[in-house]
């Protein structure tokens, strides 16, 4: 009989579930979407039982496109977006909303509201600033849990457990509360490589009994471990057997590094970085030593892979940015359903046709939901150059290519600050939606310098949550065994030579913009001059 693994991912706005076998091949596929409700500005919140209702959905699906039954899979692991779960001491939601309605208990990953809590944290200076590029993000848990602490007191009495949303997923699989070291060292200012929680910490910004009263565990589990097995209830809901295996869970951008670096030689990895494009940007970049990059999150010891240290750079308004432009831009309604795919075919064919000219002179700085490396000040907004009064279509293309062109370009200044402490990145190993994209791949390609490596499986995120999980049942022995059998690279798309003297030109341009961008806001007193 042949083995199965199921990996599910929960992002933005939906769960995605794939069946895979222990080659890396996904057998099946389902999904179900899931709403994001915003009460005010920089609020974004979500419902957790809607979240597992679309999981299960998403579950059943994926196992009856792949025509497998619930004995054949063997064990399944969770991703999740970096979102914050709030429930009782008996596992009831609790809100986290200004409407104070319990069914919005998570706050989502992009929620910003707790910008004066993550400014208050990086005053504090404290020795875990050290592993988040010197400045605490309001993306970030602590800085969430002082805002829900201070501005929701009657909710926070009733608090009585705290998940980041891949653990949550975990604790309702399996009825056992843990915390992945994925999660708790990425995003909650646990210290994986030396005393774990920062007590210390917790103390001075008024979170003194957070971990008594959250029932936060001691330890945390260990990526690529078993977190525990199947409950009869929770197998019921989602079509398995109970007892089946669950692994530890991770960060949804973490699980799409495993996918594209697993297969990777341990001496080839200080020149491979995982991007994993889509709503946002994650870029993923792998040492033995720690190395502490400024405004790059990490060094975080095993939050990818044991006993290596991650350095995690971000971009907060990548996919989102180019669905905002064709969102609000008069000429989008004539794209039809498919829209991104329709205009990049237009921008293809126009580039082709002038590789030099098109889109030149306008500039896009995509900060538009702050900046999360390597400047990493979540206040900093975007900056266009060289916009004019062309509403047309052709007007639109150009503005699309021109974003398209600074996130890539984002992406390149991630890249050259982490080559400046020691990496010598020249391949981008891509996963996500952009990487669906020839046009995408190939900017980033042409703006960067660097090869772009696609994978053979299109869904990375989903593939390295699969290598998860087939370690919690003991299918492989190690990640470099399971790696080698299930990540395989596919495709190169590399630099258009031609092409190298404009984008190194504009690419000089667009720095130069991002300091004088950190020049007027000084002047303006509205943010710290922050132009390197």
């Amino acid at each position: 009989m042949t083995v199965a693994v199921i990996a599910v991912d929960v992002g933005s706005t939906g769960a995605r579930a794939g069946v895979f076998d222990l080659s890396g091949r996904m057998l099946g596929y389902g999904a179900h979407s899931f709403d994001v409700h915003r009460p005010a500005a920089d609020h974004a919140e979500h419902d957790s039982a809607q979240i597992w209702r679309a999981v299960c959905a998403a579950v059943q699906a994926a196992r009856d496109a792949a025509g497998v039954s619930p004995s054949r899979i063997a064990a399944l692991a969770f991703d999740a977006t970096c979102s914050l779960v709030m429930l009782d001491a008996h596992g009831a939601p609790v809100t986290v909303s200004t409407t104070l309605e319990d069914r919005w208990n998570v706050l989502m990953w992009a929620d910003h509201r707790a910008t004066n809590e993550a400014q208050a944290i990086t005053a504090s200076g404290h020795r875990v600033l050290a592993h988040v590029g010197g400045t605490m993000s309001p993306e970030m848990q602590l800085p969430k849990l002082m805002w829900l602490r201070e501005h929701l007191p009657q909710a926070w009495a009733r608090y009585g457990h705290a998940f980041d949303l891949a653990d949550f997923l975990t604790w309702k699989a399996t009825g056992t509360p843990g915390v992945s070291n994925c999660t708790v060292t990425c995003k909650w200012g646990y210290l994986a490589h030396a005393d774990g929680w920062p007590d210390d910490l917790l103390e001075s910004i008024g979170l003194g009994s957070l971990r008594r009263q959250m029932q936060l565990p001691a330890r945390a589990w260990p990526v690529g471990g078993c977190a525990g097995r199947l409950s009869a209830d929770s197998a019921a809901e989602l079509g398995l057997a109970a007892g089946t295996a669950v692994g530890v869970g991770l960060i949804d951008a973490h699980a799409g590094a495993l996918g594209v670096l697993g297969g990777t030689a341990p001496d080839a990895l200080d020149r491979q970085l995982a991007l994993i494009a889509g709503t946002s940007n994650c870029h993923m970049a792998l040492s033995r030593a720690p190395r502490r990059v400024p405004g790059v999150w990490g060094p975080y010891l095993g939050a990818v892979l044991p006993e290596w240290w991650l350095n995690e750079g971000g971009q907060s308004a990548t996919g989102a940015a180019l669905d905002h432009l064709l969102d609000t831009h008069t000429a989008a309604s004539t794209l039809g359903a498919d829209r991104h795919h329709a205009i990049c075919e237009y921008i293809g064919r126009q580039r082709q046709a002038d590789p030099q000219g098109f889109g030149s002179g306008l500039l896009v700085v995509p900060d538009f939901n702050g900046n999360r490396s390597p400047l990493a000040d979540a206040r900093l907004r975007g900056v266009i150059h060289g916009l004019d009064l062309d509403a047309s279509f052709d007007g639109l293309a150009k503005l699309y290519h021109a974003t398209a062109l600074g996130i890539a370009f984002g992406t390149r200044h991630i890249v050259d600050t982490l080559n400046a402490h020691g990496y010598a990145i020249d391949q981008l190993n891509m996963t996500g939606g952009h990487a669906r994209s020839p046009l995408l791949v190939q900017i980033y390609a042409d703006a960067t310098g660097c090869d772009v490596m696609l994978p053979r499986e299109g869904d990375a995120v989903l593939l390295g949550t699969a290598i998860a999980a087939t370690l919690a049942d003991g299918h492989f022995a190690d990640f470099a065994q399971a790696g080698k059998a299930m990540a395989h690279q596919g495709s190169r798309v590399r630099p258009v030579a031609a092409t190298r003297r404009r984008y190194d030109r504009e690419y000089a341009a667009f720095r130069l913009l991002v300091t004088q961008r950190g020049a007027l806001a000084a002047l303006l007193h509205e943010t710290p001059d922050r132009t390197t």
